[in-house]
């Protein structure tokens, strides 16, 4: 059965966690020496975030990338953010789950909903949105379903239009619903310690 495989990788994972700013941040460290930061909001348990980092060729740390949460760093330098505010009429698309479900916001989409069309591509494994105005078009994965080997279900799709963003939502499969509570048991098992702050920052 392919839904322990991941869950035994988690396990497997040598995890560190600390309490910062109301959020509980795990890092994980797997045995192909790639690794894994996530946060969790202390009242919800709700994922803030994930992010993913490899090593690069010289086995030096790659940068980190983002799967779950804002897109932007907050520690832009000034140029940088001068570069930001010239595009920020450019749509923006970050992942920002529930508990129950994967949520994709897409902002600065000020079509109306009738223009959006959300599909599932099952062979390719993916979600595609295209407009009837061709002003916007996107494919974009579910790594969660990759990694439990799950088929996607359009049943399970849907999507709403508010305020020039664009919300995508995809009902969590029951599998993954189970996993994630038992992963859920398992990190409470873990002592924050203050020595883990090095690892979940970001380089």
């Amino acid at each position: 059965m392919a839904v322990p495989s991941w869950l035994e990788r988690l396990r497997a994972a040598s995890k560190t966690a600390l309490v910062q700013d109301g959020k509980r941040k795990i890092h994980y460290l797997f045995e192909d020496g790639k690794e894994m930061a996530e946060e969790y909001d202390m009242k919800t348990g709700q994922l803030v975030s994930r992010k993913w980092r490899e090593k690069n060729t010289l086995g030096g740390s790659g940068k980190w990338q983002i799967e779950v949460g804002e897109p932007t760093s907050p520690l832009l330098g000034a140029l940088e953010s001068e570069l930001i505010k010239e595009s920020s009429s450019n749509p923006v698309f970050m992942r920002k789950d529930t508990l129950s479900s994967f949520q994709w916001r897409i902002r600065n989409l000020p079509y109306p909903k009738e223009v959006y069309s959300v599909s599932v591509e099952k062979e390719q494994r993916c979600c595609v949105i295209r407009t009837t105005n061709k002003k916007y078009y996107k494919k974009f994965s579910i790594p969660d379903l990759d990694r439990y080997q799950l088929p996607l279900d359009a049943a399970a799709l849907s999507f709403t239009h508010a305020n020039n963003t664009l919300i995508i939502t995809y009902q969590k499969p029951k599998e993954i619903l189970a996993a994630e509570e038992q992963l859920q048991k398992e990190l409470k098992k873990i002592k924050a310690a203050n020595n883990g702050d090095g690892d979940c920052k970001t380089q």
